[in-house]
């Protein structure tokens, strides 16, 4: 079989289907709103929890909760969008069940997995799909403008590799084809870059917050906007020769007066921002090595920034 199944005679498109999503959080009820606006039926949800419930009353409207069973029996191609470490014990529990069909699409959303974890449903003749849009998602209606040009990634045995392509270009994704053992490596990017970047931006805030400057967001705004918009658009050679700051120029005095500031600092219940300084002293120690191993700086320049980024005895 290389074609999934279809209910073209039921709403005048071809490749309509059945779907079922489970469950209804942050990405599940949003994938299923967008599936169900190209005329896919979606014939359950799943939701547990009053949050979930809601979603799916907003986003799937008139579509009925069911239990993850019900929906495994009635769907064509099943979305289980659940949390990681919930994958492998769904998929396992509803294959000793007898639950996954022939020819069943099964589809995950899971960053980490490719389709090695959905090989109990493949073993009942399933159809195992890893799809991943990488982008973060709110769980509300304008994610679903979000999703137009997402890039997803697509890992999918050969034959049914234009099948999740597919469904990537239904959702108003981009799909990029990604190979099973690249999946671990390509969520760990998404979430250095995106998870650590909210963490950054957040500790800039505080930073300017306790040094009594309002309006933290609002000025960091146009700096990291450009910084983020260079180092997205230009080549990494061109972003790291307009690299600005102390640690690009070598200067070791500044980046040991930013540490004893930061180690000074205090919030508003008088709690020190140690977080903060470990943060900094990390990223300037990186920054260090990139910019000694591209001959930004000398050898030398670095080990005096390495002196000055080492945690003091006698710090706080």
């Amino acid at each position: 079989m290389t074609e999934p199944p279809t209910r073209s005679a039921r709403s005048g498109r071809p490749g309509r289907l059945d779907v079922g999503i489970i469950s209804a959080g942050r990405v599940g009820a949003v994938l299923g709103s967008a599936l169900r606006a190209v005329d896919h039926r979606i014939v359950g949800v799943h939701a547990v929890s009053e949050a979930s419930r809601e979603r799916a009353e907003m986003l799937l409207p008139a579509v009925p909760v069911l239990d993850v069973e019900e929906i495994v029996r009635r769907a064509e191609l099943v979305v289980l969008a659940v949390p990681d470490d919930a994958l492998a014990p769904l998929v396992t529990g509803l294959a000793d069940l007898n639950a996954w069909r022939t020819g069943q699409l099964v589809v995950h959303t899971s960053g980490r997995y490719g389709t090695g974890i959905l090989e109990p449903a493949r073993r009942s003749g399933a159809i195992p799909i890893a799809l991943h849009p990488a982008m973060t998602f709110s769980g509300w209606s304008v994610d679903l403008a979000r999703l137009v040009g997402c890039p997803m990634a697509v890992t999918a045995p050969p034959a049914f590799v234009p099948v999740g392509q597919a469904l990537a270009v239904e959702l108003g994704g981009e799909p990029f084809v990604l190979a099973e053992d690249a999946r671990p490596a390509y969520h760990a990017a998404l979430a250095h870059g995106a998870n650590h970047l909210v963490t950054l931006v957040d500790q800039a805030v505080r930073i300017l917050t306790a040094a009594g400057v309002e309006g933290g967001a609002a000025t960091l705004g146009p700096l990291l906007g450009a910084a983020l918009d260079r180092a997205l658009t230009e080549d990494a050679d061109s972003v790291l020769t307009g690299l600005t700051g102390p640690v690009s120029r070598g200067d070791a005095g500044t980046v040991r007066s930013h540490i004893e500031a930061l180690e000074a600092l205090r919030d508003d219940e008088g709690r020190g921002l140690e977080d903060v300084v470990d943060t900094y002293r990390a990223l300037a120690l990186a920054t260090t090595r990139r910019v000694e191993d591209t001959r930004r700086i000398t050898g030398a320049q670095a080990e005096d920034l390495r002196e000055a980024l080492a945690p003091r005895d006698d710090a706080g």
